[in-house]
């Protein structure tokens, strides 16, 4: 059997029933736990930081951590408490989220997202890896270093994307891309080529592309489209995914995605199904597997399979 690079998306919406869930996920043998921070939802790197007091080996990612409504020095003190208490746990992953969320729900103006984004990691990794940044750009102007109490830590830094120029960011600066609900096809075919691209234009080894994979613990297709449906539906009416999904040979109609992309989207059958298929995606160059579940019918124990499935 083919040993699975792969993390659980967690939902941190009750921190408390977070904090168990992350603690059952290190129970079953689950290697990352990721979520996202986004919106005015739950803080996911808090609720992380409170689980790195309970827990041993479980690695943490976040997927993403909206770079416009959080100052890169804050993410940095925010990342040292954290691995301040798990030391190499954490996997930063960050991006710019999309306007109608931005501007629309924080009322900051997004000007150049990637370029915006590229600012952003340089100064984040900057304090982070060496414990200063004198940095001038466009949308960042900061002097400053860390106390000496601190020591800096290579904390990896992986970023969102979703098009071909993201993906080309990443693999030029980046320690990852980190996909969302794009089909393993586009990521295979588009994804990885802008991603080597770009590590070559950086002259640099290509960072691992971590895809996010939904998983339904079901063999009724019929079910799983509608779970999955209700997941994930609202992404078609945001821009950002409506253009990757076009991209990817799935037009969105009336914000609606299509059967068709959801079938592609979705892993679903038996669990020796959902592994054979995985251990497949893994193969097509796919460095991490994000996994998150597509709930049935029973939930709670649907995870507990599922991570039974992609535990070491």
């Amino acid at each position: 059997m083919t040993t699975l690079n792969a993390g659980l998306v967690v939902s941190l919406a009750d921190p408390r029933d977070g904090l168990r869930r992350i603690q059952e996920a290190e129970r079953l043998g689950v290697q990352r736990v990721w979520s996202t921070v986004g919106g005015a939802n739950v803080d996911a790197v808090s609720v992380f930081t409170a689980a790195a007091a309970t827990t041993d080996t479980i690695g943490f990612g976040t997927s993403i951590v909206p770079t416009y409504p959080r100052h890169p020095v804050v993410l940095a003190s925010q990342a040292l408490a954290l691995e301040g208490l798990a030391p190499g746990r954490l996997q930063l992953g960050i991006g710019p989220s999309h306007r109608p969320t931005i501007e629309g729900g924080f009322g900051i103006p997004m000007g150049k997202p990637l370029a915006h984004l590229r600012e952003y990691l340089t100064v984040l990794r900057s304090l982070l890896w060496t414990g200063k940044v004198d940095f001038h750009g466009e949308y960042f102007r900061i002097v400053i270093d860390l106390p000496p109490t601190l020591q800096p830590t290579t904390t990896p830094i992986p970023i969102s994307a979703l098009g071909v120029n993201a993906f080309r960011l990443a693999g030029e600066i980046a320690d990852g891309a980190i996909s969302w609900i794009a089909p393993v096809p586009y990521l295979v075919s588009t994804a990885l080529p802008a991603l080597a691209e770009g590590a070559q234009h950086g002259n640099r080894d290509m960072p691992p592309l971590i895809g996010h994979v939904p998983v339904a613990i079901s063999r009724d297709r019929s079910a799983v489209r509608d779970a999955a449906a209700r997941m994930f539906g609202s992404y078609g009416r945001l821009p950002f995914y409506a253009h990757m999904f076009d991209a990817a040979g799935f037009p969105v109609e009336n914000g609606r995605l299509s059967a068709a992309a959801i079938d592609e989207l979705v892993v679903s059958g038996s669990p020796d199904e959902v592994r054979a298929r995985l251990e497949t995606i893994q193969r097509e160059g796919i460095g991490e597997l994000l996994i998150s579940h597509v709930p049935v019918g029973d939930a709670a124990a649907e995870e507990r399979e599922l991570s039974g499935i992609i535990a070491a």
